[in-house]
């Protein structure tokens, strides 16, 4: 039917009186929370005996449980860069060529950050009307050139590095909290953690900043938001509130998991007040597996082999929750394999958003998934540094070089895969697979503890699938500049902006890059 010209004419002048789009109004917000170092056996919806997360178990109850979901790098900053670019570290440059099939990741004294050269989805979002912020850890680039505010990013409040420390601001200097653009202090000296007990506020304070931004979002700007939640309390050092101190059978681990679990129900239950739930998707997942070689400080990656530095399942396959009302039908399993790097083309398709044009994208499309359970045919790769040490394609996975970490760090006592010593798997050196790859399948064997053997049917069969593969995935690869290579003490957070305002700049030392070195 027609519309009339009146009509119309009133329709546009109370769109441009209002502030607002067609394209915005029916835009769905976006919650994506990004856990550090926590591990897919650790909450009691993928089978924790401890059951001591209510919050997430009741989002997987109300949404999809995915338990065949990946992190593109096992290791924290390439795994993060993966997610906002949709592509894997190897094209957008968070690798190293210092040496083999090593994990680098962007340390205070590291040179490189993301490249202005690549397009995060928040960037896109914002350009098409989204509020954005991110909350809690960056970790791709600590340089202003490399900051939140010029990569899409809205509103920031959190941190561009881990919270290691404190440090004597000679040597080094502590780790910035950013509030915008300025620097609102540091760690230990004006955001205190008390290594000695574990406690400290942050958690609660990035519960209470997510509040925040989603009611102004709401009620204020009424503009459509995407709100990226990236506590680090599960990673060394692991700390939480005094509330939640000793309060799990897990020790500090399980506090601080338990209170991350917490802020899961205090973040949904907002969006329910707020009247919101139905438009909106929220994503719960991690940067990579749980850190085993910490031992009972360190998250649980429940059957699957060894955990985060590694490209075993247990490094890489990561504990995934969807929550849709109304789009997601409750009490749904799905075993999509699914990469973080999804997220990219799953919010710029809910957004209406074409994808680039000039740039293999790895990430796919969940949204059908969502809608109809479609399910999408795609291998995943897993990559250590510059180098692919396997490929998934359905059940099976082959492994094409196998690494653990190196003998020296083992005997050091460094232990990647604690009590999980497989014959010609977890092997101390680098072992090259290429011509014969090692092959599991995954749905008989998670733990990949069974050698599919090479002269049986089903190696073959398998093989011919996956050998294709591989071949066309070397062929279509271009490799970015490698942004983790160089190393300066100079670039330290000496002097982070807003600094003079706290009266906390430090003095800048003289330094030359260096290469820098990574040892697994």
């Amino acid at each position: 039917m027609a519309v009339p010209c009146a009509m119309l004419f009133s329709l546009l002048l109370c769109i441009a009186a209002g502030g607002w789009s067609v394209a915005n109004a029916a835009s769905t917000n976006i919650v994506f929370m990004l856990m550090d170092d926590m591990g897919w056996g650790d909450l009691g919806a993928f089978g924790n005996p401890a059951k001591e997360t209510p919050n997430l178990d009741r989002m997987a109850e109300e949404g999809m449980l995915l338990p065949d979901f990946y992190s593109a790098n096992p290791l924290c900053s390439p795994s993060r860069a993966a997610m906002l670019t949709g592509r894997l570290p190897i094209r957008n440059g968070f690798y190293t060529t210092n040496a083999h099939a090593r994990n680098a990741y962007t340390p205070q004294d590291i040179v490189g950050g993301i490249p202005d050269s690549e397009i995060l989805y928040p960037e896109l979002l914002q350009k098409n009307g989204y509020a954005t912020k991110i909350i809690g850890k960056w970790h791709l680039g600590h340089q202003s050139q490399y900051l939140p505010l010029k990569h899409g990013f809205d509103e920031w409040f959190g941190s561009p590095n881990c919270h290691f420390g404190p440090f004597d601001g000679k040597e080094q200097p502590n780790i910035p909290v950013y509030n915008g653009s300025l620097m609102a202090g540091r760690y230990y000296q004006d955001f205190p953690i008390n290594k000695a007990t574990g406690e400290s506020e942050l958690t609660e304070l990035y519960i209470q900043e997510a509040v925040r931004f989603m009611r102004e979002s709401v009620l204020e700007s009424k503009k459509p938001f995407f709100l990226y939640w990236t506590p680090d309390a599960t990673h060394d050092p692991l700390y939480a509130s005094k509330t939640f101190l000793g309060t799990s059978q897990r020790g500090l681990y399980g506090d601080a998991v338990r209170e991350l679990d917490y802020g899961v129900g205090v973040i949904l239950n907002e969006l329910k007040t707020l009247g919101v739930e139905k438009d909106t998707l929220v994503i719960f997942s991690s940067d990579n597996g749980g850190a085993t070689y910490a031992k009972e400080s360190g998250g649980s990656n429940g059957p699957l082999l060894c955990g985060k530095e590694t490209t075993f399942e247990g490094g890489m396959r990561e504990p995934t929750v969807a929550w849709w009302p109304g789009t997601i039908a409750p009490g749904q399993i799905s075993h999509q394999l699914g990469s973080l790097m999804d997220w990219f083309s799953t919010a710029l398709d809910m957004a209406g958003i074409s994808k680039p044009s000039d740039r293999i994208i790895d990430g796919i499309s969940l949204l059908p998934l969502f809608r109809n359970s479609t399910v999408t045919d795609r291998p995943i790769f897993f990559y250590r540094g510059d180098e692919m040490m396997a490929v998934r394609s359905g059940l099976y996975k082959a492994h094409y070089w196998t690494w653990s970490n190196s003998w020296q760090e083992f005997l050091e006592g460094t232990d990647f895969c604690p009590g999980e010593n497989i014959t010609n798997v977890t092997t101390h050196e680098q072992m090259n697979r290429t011509s014969q790859p090692i092959l599991f399948h995954l749905g008989r064997d998670p733990g990949e503890k069974y050698i599919i053997k090479p002269s049986s049917k089903e190696y073959s069969q398998a093989m011919a699938i996956i050998a294709p593969l591989v071949e066309e995935h070397h062929k279509t690869m271009k490799r970015g500049t490698p942004q983790l290579n160089y190393c300066s003490k100079s670039v330290m957070n000496w002097a982070p902006n807003g600094c003079d305002l706290l009266h906390d700049c430090l003095e800048i030392p003289t330094g030359n890059e260096t290469l820098c070195s990574w040892p697994h």
